[in-house]
C-alpha cells in the first residue's frame, strides 16, 4: 500500500471531521472553503508551525517523534484505535521500517482444543484479514451462510460485500459493513506489508461500491468487545455479546467468542442452535458412514 496516501487521507479526513467549535477554536462567521479544521488551525493545537504540519499530511511521517505524534492525536481529539493507527502508519513510514509481525496463520492444537470445549458459546480464531481459521461448531452454525459456499478460508469481510446471504445474516447490515472495513483498515496499518491483506482489499474496492465507498473513509476500530445482532435461517434474530481476545502466543490471531445475556430470548436461541448444530453434525457423520 501507498503509505504517503495513506497518511494523507488518514489525517485530512480525521481534521475534516472536527469543527472549530469542537476544537474550542473561535469562529468569526464567514463560509469555511474546508469542512472541519484548516491545517493552520490543526497546526497552532498540536504546537507546530504550518509549514512542518503541512509536510507531515502529505505524508512525511518517517522520524516524528512520539511527542509530536501525541500533540497530533491530542489535536485531531484521535481515539485509542485512531491514535494508535496514527503511530503504525509513522512506523511504517520510517526509511528503516520492516515488518513489524508476520501475521501468524497456524492454529496452536491447544487453541483448537479451547474452541472444542466451548460447546455453548460460538467462538472462532480469525487474523485480521478476516479470515476464519479455526471454528467450534457452535459457531460454524451461527455462520452457516458464510460457510455455504464452500471457500476456505472463510473470509468475513468477502462474505460481507461479495455474498447476498449476508444481508440475511446480518439485520443492521450498514453497521456490519463499517465495522469489517474499519477493522481492515486498522490491520492495514498494522501490517502494511501483508500482500495477501492488499490484495482482498483491492478485490474488494474493484467489486464492491459500497466497500470502495466505506474504505475511502479511513476509519478504524479496536474489535474488543460490544454486541452484534444475528437473524439466523433456523433460530431467527441473535442479540449476543461479543469478546475479542488477542491471543499472546500468536501475533495477528483473536480469538472471538459470542454469548447471550441471561434470561433473554437470545439464550433461549443459543440453545436452539446448538440442538439444531447437533442434528446436522449427526446427519453429516451418517451420511459420511454410509
Amino acid at each position: 500500500m501507498d503509505n504517503r496516501s495513506e497518511i494523507r487521507e488518514f489525517l485530512a479526513t480525521r481534521r475534516a471531521k472536527l469543527t472549530p467549535e469542537q476544537a474550542g477554536l473561535p469562529t468569526f462567521g464567514g463560509t469555511r472553503r474546508v469542512p472541519g479544521l484548516r491545517r493552520e488551525e490543526v497546526a497552532l493545537l498540536a504546537g507546530v508551525s504550518v509549514e512542518y504540519y503541512t509536510k507531515l499530511e502529505r505524508g512525511a511521517l518517517g522520524g516524528v517523534s512520539e511527542s509530536v505524534l501525541d500533540a497530533l492525536s491530542r489535536a485531531l481529539q484521535l481515539n485509542e484505535a485512531e491514535s494508535e493507527h496514527l503511530f503504525d502508519l509513522a512506523r511504517a513510514a520510517s526509511p528503516s521500517a520492516r515488518p513489524r509481525r508476520k501475521p501468524a496463520m497456524a492454529v496452536a492444537p491447544s487453541v483448537r482444543r479451547l474452541l472444542g470445549s466451548m460447546v455453548g458459546v460460538p467462538s472462532f480464531v480469525r487474523n485480521g484479514r478476516l479470515d476464519i481459521l479455526a471454528i467450534n461448531d457452535l459457531g460454524r452454525a451461527l455462520y452457516s451462510e458464510a460457510f455455504g459456499n464452500g471457500s476456505r478460508p472463510v473470509n468475513l469481510a468477502r462474505f460481507q460485500f461479495l455474498d447476498p446471504h449476508s444481508n440475511n445474516l446480518y439485520p443492521d447490515w450498514e453497521k456490519a459493513a463499517d465495522t469489517a472495513v474499519a477493522i481492515l483498515h486498522t490491520e492495514a496499518g498494522r501490517t502494511p506489508y501483508d500482500k495477501a491483506l492488499t490484495d482482498l482489499i483491492g478485490e474488494l474496492s474493484t467489486r464492491s461500491d459500497e466497500f470502495r465507498c466505506r474504505w475511502a473513509r479511513h476509519d478504524v476500530r479496536l474489535h474488543r468487545g460490544g454486541y452484534k445482532d444475528f437473524r439466523h435461517p433456523v433460530v431467527g434474530d441473535l442479540h449476543l455479546a461479543l469478546d475479542a481476545l488477542d491471543i499472546p502466543n500468536a501475533p495477528g490471531l483473536t480469538l472471538t467468542a459470542y454469548s447471550a445475556d441471561p434470561g433473554t430470548p437470545s439464550e433461549d436461541g443459543l440453545r436452539l442452535l446448538a440442538s439444531w448444530a447437533a442434528t446436522e453434525l449427526t446427519t453429516a457423520t451418517e451420511k459420511e458412514d454410509a
